[in-house]
């Protein structure tokens, strides 16, 4: 769609007091043609397994690397970010043991829901002022955020991988529209990260093989949230008390230094989700948990899995008195419940206890994982 030089400089200007109207933070335009090495830098991803369980990256190779394989009729996309920086430095929180730790992005409602309404206001908006058509986008669909970010101005991909702005940091939320009218790009942004390499020295299982690149089946937010079986035994221990995702390579990236915390009240952090003691999280069925994360995005991990990381943060506590929650999970519907209780349980009793218990539960275990977790010896104890 032909748009006057006028006309759209109109629009620009109508999109960023939109924008700003709406509670984002920081807005920019890119062409689709932006991001030329995006689709072998996916492809190589994903060649070399990177990617672990989510297959849905695999099968939209094509359209995810190229936003014209998406919507052919697509001539601009505006990017548009939310900042949800903390009040705190969320590692703190590593050292309380008896509380588990959740990814600052998912302590309040799901950022998807606070953003893709404002985006289609938006949106609606455009179509209203310059005809055409959109089509709005928020992290669930083959649509590379951090590449068009990068290419719009907002921000560079840093060694982590994410995005890092001047301005707010690693912590901002993304959501793209997608329009046939026709926009002035903003010039993209350059890599500032020099030779810091504080984020990757951060993770506590090395998941970047290199910089720039991350292997998420090592990565804890994939471990924690897209893993839908046991956690692997090699990575219990460095997990922690982090019970859903991990900032720690956000966290420890300097441009930080210059980061707001978000003024968006439903991006700030729940009281009851700052320090949630894991003793309480123990306790979680199935009702209990979906009242407790109703609209986060935690709950869409399912009560199961979320249990199974608070009791991988137990038996890491070095807390005995969290033994007799575990021992009642021993039982547990959910065979991925029962062998990460196990392995905490290990790690809280007595050997004698462990051995008589695991005696008892290969005589009447059905699931061989589960069977499997019994067999192994009882781990060194953690420590307080």
């Amino acid at each position: 769609m032909r748009t006057s030089i006028s006309d759209a400089a109109k629009l620009r200007a109508m999109i960023d007091a939109e924008a700003r109207r709406a509670g984002f933070d920081a807005v920019a335009v890119t062409s689709p043609d932006a991001i030329p090495l995006a689709p072998a830098r996916l492809a190589e991803f994903v060649a070399d397994g990177f990617h672990g369980s989510m297959d849905w990256i695999a099968e939209t190779l094509e359209r995810r690397g190229e936003p014209t394989a998406l919507w052919p009729q697509v001539r601009s996309i505006v990017v548009l970010a939310m900042n949800y920086g903390p009040d705190h430095d969320p590692r703190d929180l590593l050292a309380k043991r008896d509380r588990g730790a959740i990814s600052v992005y998912a302590r309040n409602r799901d950022y998807h829901e606070v953003m893709k309404g404002r985006l289609k206001e938006i949106a609606g908006k455009i179509v209203a002022r310059a005809g055409g058509d959109v089509k709005v986008f928020v992290d669930t669909a083959p649509v590379m955020e951090k590449p068009l970010a990068e290419a719009a101005g907002l921000g560079w991909q840093g060694k982590h991988t994410n995005l890092v702005s001047r301005e707010h940091g690693s912590w901002l939320f993304l959501g793209t529209i997608f329009t046939t009218a026709e926009l002035a790009p903003d010039r993209a942004e350059i890599d500032h990260c020099g030779s810091c390499r504080a984020c990757l020295d951060a993770c506590p299982t090395n998941a970047f093989p290199a910089p720039y690149r991350l292997d998420a089946r090592r990565c804890i937010s994939y471990l924690t949230i897209e893993n839908k079986g046991p956690i692997p035994h090699e990575f219990r221990e460095a997990i922690g008390n982090r019970i859903y995702g991990c900032d720690d390579c956000l966290a420890a990236c300097p441009w930080n230094k210059f980061a707001r915390v978000a003024s968006e009240a439903k991006l700030a952090a729940r009281e009851d989700l700052r320090e949630p003691a894991i003793a309480d999280l123990l306790e979680l069925d199935d009702s209990a948990f979906r009242a407790l994360f109703s609209g986060s995005p935690i709950k869409r991990i399912g009560r199961d899995r979320f249990v199974r990381n608070v009791l991988i943060a137990a038996g890491n506590s070095g807390d005995a008195t969290l033994a007799s929650s575990v021992r009642h999970l021993l039982t547990d519907a959910s065979p991925l419940v029962r062998g990460a209780a196990i392995w905490a349980l290990a790690r809280l009793v007595s050997d004698a206890e462990y051995a008589e218990r695991a005696a008892t539960g290969l005589n009447t275990e059905s699931d061989e994982a589960v069977r499997d977790e019994w067999r192994l010896a009882p781990p060194t104890k953690a420590h307080a």
